[in-house]
Parts: C-alpha cells; structure tokens; sequence
C-alpha cells in the first residue's frame, strides 16, 4: 500500500480516484492529498479549507484551494462538477454531516469518506476503564476541544448509507498500517468509503 504524506487514508484515496479526474477536495488542509493527486494522477483538483494558514500552504502548493466553510459553500457548485469530492477526516465535524453528504453527492459523481471509527475496541475499554470521554492515540482531545461533535461508527455509516440508497462502490478498513477485513466495527480505527446516488 503507497503511504501518501504518512497518512493511509490518503494512500487509499489515491487509489480509488481515478487518472485524468476532477476532484473537489473538501476540508482540504494544506493541500497534501490534491498536491499528490495532481502529480501522480494528473487531476483536475480544487480544495476548500477554512483555516486561513492551511490555504497559505495549499495555494504554496500550487493547489487551487479557497477559504470557506464547507458545509456552506457546496451550495455554490453546480451539479456534477466533479468525478470526485473527498471528506477525509472530517465528516464528524460537520454541524449538518447529512446535508454535507447529499451536497457531495449533487456536485459529485461520487464521494470519498474516510473518518475515524468510535466503536474501535480502544475507544471502547478507554471508555469502559475510565468512565469518562475516551482519549486514545487516534483520539486524543478532551471532551471539551475536540473538534469531532458527531461519533460515528461503520456501523452508523453503513447504516445511513442503506437508508439514503446510497450505493457503496468500496469500503476499505484500517487499523494502524495494515487492512482490517473481520469484524471491521470492533477493529478498524479508520473507514473509507467509495460510494454513489442510488
């Protein structure tokens, strides 16, 4: 498996996004993964990212990024604009994650979700040892500045993509550097999902 900037989950996105494609990256940071995308795989990229530094960086890149609030600024797409929009590490930020992901999907012809998995069997005995907020290495905020407000688990994505008729094209699971396949719920600590309108 490539390791794209030290990060799986980019390594595989950067396998599932397709040569010569148009890519919307959403909550894009400094621009890595549109950077590698547009060296490697020769796509047409465009990041939106709501910290001002981060847009420094991407746009040093040479990557076309802009500075927005992501759940705001889908509206200003057009449908289909892109082969591909990406939120990697992001949806359980988002204020509204289901408007977020039927946006992806009206300026999209596919969306890309990779995000941390809460019911990871860490998160889990943290949780029970403690009693209190789990903190892992993959979780280390308290409860009080952690940017995730949504905890969401593969069950729960599964779930949602079942009842939005959604169709999942690929789902990739991971624990550490290595590919989780049995009980992907309990095991993997990162979920990436490839998946299309019903």
């Amino acid at each position: 498996m490539l390791d794209v900037f030290g990060r799986r989950d980019y390594a595989i996105i950067s396998e599932l996004v397709e040569p010569g494609t148009r890519v919307l990256d959403l909550g894009c940071g400094e621009g890595e993964l549109l950077a590698w995308l547009r060296d490697h795989k020769n796509v047409d990229g465009r990041g939106v990212e709501l910290t001002g530094a981060s847009v420094q960086k991407a746009i040093a890149r040479g990557v076309s990024v802009y500075q927005g609030d992501l759940e705001s600024g889908l509206d200003d797409y057009p449908d289909q604009a892109f082969d591909y929009v990406i939120l990697s590490q992001t949806l359980q930020e988002t204020r509204d994650p289901l408007r977020v992901l039927k946006g992806m999907l009206r300026i999209g012809r596919r969306g890309i979700v990779a995000f941390p998995n809460f019911a990871h069997w860490r998160v889990r005995v943290a949780h029970l040892m403690t009693g209190r907020a789990p903190q892992t290495e993959l979780f280390p905020y308290d409860w009080y500045n952690s940017p995730n407000i949504h905890f969401l688990t593969v069950l729960d994505f599964e779930a949602l993509l079942g009842k939005q008729n959604w169709r999942v094209e690929r789902r990739i699971f991971l624990a550490g550097n290595r590919e989780v396949t049995l009980l992907p719920n309990l095991m993997s600590e990162v979920a990436v999902f490839l998946f299309s309108g019903g």
